[in-house]
């Protein structure tokens, strides 16, 4: 019989044992693999995230992120003469603003307020009714739709916040003509969205023709670093800002926290479950030491009395290693949903994201474990002293 073979039936002899030893690591094993998608996904979610609004460049008047800056003169006319590069295949600017909606009859519902102007491409996607056109027009999200009881066709008034939240401007009556998912909306969040010039109209007509943001989408033959350089050489004094610098700089921020949480879980994972199958291995060989003296008297060598304690401790941690990934998946679901909990993260944003890498280093320290746990039980097969053990069998 083969090493995996006797290993196997050890393990089947003492059921009890082989049980915990397989669920022991199916936990640990599955608060690892959860680690390992917690220590990328923010990171991998945000960039797929800022790649399915359709722009891959972000211009601002300083380093600031959108809507935490000074707002861009001309935005208008600037993302006009963007959109005319020939490396760029749309522009749109975007102002920032906060209001009060309020149907008739109703309470009034605090909302997030976008303005828009430039090609036809709008950072949302329509659900029901239509976008918006000329006039006083908005589009809602769910949440605000929800929560007003507002439809396409219905009429709601504005009391925009803009620049001070402390001046008290006049209220606009818009048309609402559609409901829209916005990509950066949180779970509970109320939007609205206008064009820039009646967003402009709303803040009591200061700061006309100006955004917070141009945001650039490149065309297909030409990559996102050349529509860069066209932009800044363009507009020197404006600052641009790729996908991939935005993700960077989210990285090297607040993202660095769960990093670090998730190193600090894995390496205490990982040391438990190696002390768990060390402890279990031990006990194991201990109470078998009769019996593997017997079988080195019988011509076993001590290469192959090694050889089954390594495939003892692989059969454990292989089960519970395949446990894990259904568990751990269920697991990660759950803190998913308690980590979107905390406010500002947008709802297509997930905390634990699946990718094939943090699957191979899973599998990587698994098989780790499974050596590093068996060294110290194999140590105590491979020192066994054949003659004097059997005596100690015979005399006790």
């Amino acid at each position: 019989m083969n090493a995996m073979g006797f290993a196997w039936r050890s393990l089947v002899r003492q059921p009890a044992r082989a049980s915990l030893g397989v669920l022991g690591v199916a936990a640990v094993g599955a608060l690892l693999f959860d680690m390992l998608l917690l220590s990328q996904g923010l990171v991998i979610s945000m960039r797929g995230l800022l790649e399915r609004t359709g722009f891959d460049l972000r211009v601002t008047a300083t380093d600031a992120l959108p809507g935490q800056g000074p707002l861009i003169p001309d935005a208008i006319t600037r993302a006009d003469a963007i959109a005319h590069l020939p490396s760029v295949r749309s522009a749109i600017a975007l102002r920032f603003a906060n209001a009060v909606v309020q149907k008739e009859g109703r309470r009034g519902q605090y909302t997030s307020f976008q303005g828009v102007a430039g090609t036809n491409t709008h950072p949302w996607t329509m659900l029901r009714g239509r976008d918006i056109a000329n006039g006083p027009e908005i589009v809602i999200n769910e949440n605000t739709s929800r929560r007003t009881q507002l439809q396409p066709g219905d009429r709601v008034v504005v009391r925009a916040s803009c620049s001070d939240n402390k001046q008290a401007l006049p209220p606009m009556t818009f048309t609402v003509s559609g409901v829209a998912e916005f990509p950066f909306d949180t779970p509970n969040g109320a939007t609205v969205a206008t064009s820039i010039d009646m967003l402009a109209a709303a803040c009591g007509g200061n700061e006309l023709d100006a955004a917070d943001v141009i945001m650039v989408a490149s065309r297909e033959n030409a990559s996102t670093d050349a529509a860069a350089v066209d932009v800044a050489q363009l507009l020197p004094e404006l600052n641009v800002l790729s996908n991939a610098e935005a993700v960077s700089r989210f990285e090297r921020g607040g993202f660095t926290y769960f990093r670090q949480i998730s190193t600090v879980l894995t390496t205490v994972t990982l040391s438990f479950a190696v002390l768990l199958i060390t402890v279990l291995l031990t006990v194991s060989v201990n109470q078998r030491l009769g019996e593997i003296a017997a079988l080195r008297a019988l011509g076993f060598s001590r290469w192959r009395v090694v050889a089954d304690v390594l495939c003892e401790s692989v059969l454990i941690v292989g089960g519970g290693g395949l446990l894990s990934l259904p568990l751990g998946a269920l697991l990660a679901a759950g803190l998913d949903r308690i980590l979107k909990r905390i406010p500002g993260i947008p709802a297509e944003v997930h905390f634990f994201v699946f990718e094939p890498s943090a699957l191979r280093v899973h599998l990587l320290l698994l098989v780790a474990t499974a050596i590093i746990a068996a060294l110290y039980p194999i140590r105590i097969v491979a020192r066994l002293p054949i003659a004097a053990t059997l005596r100690d069998e015979v005399i006790g």
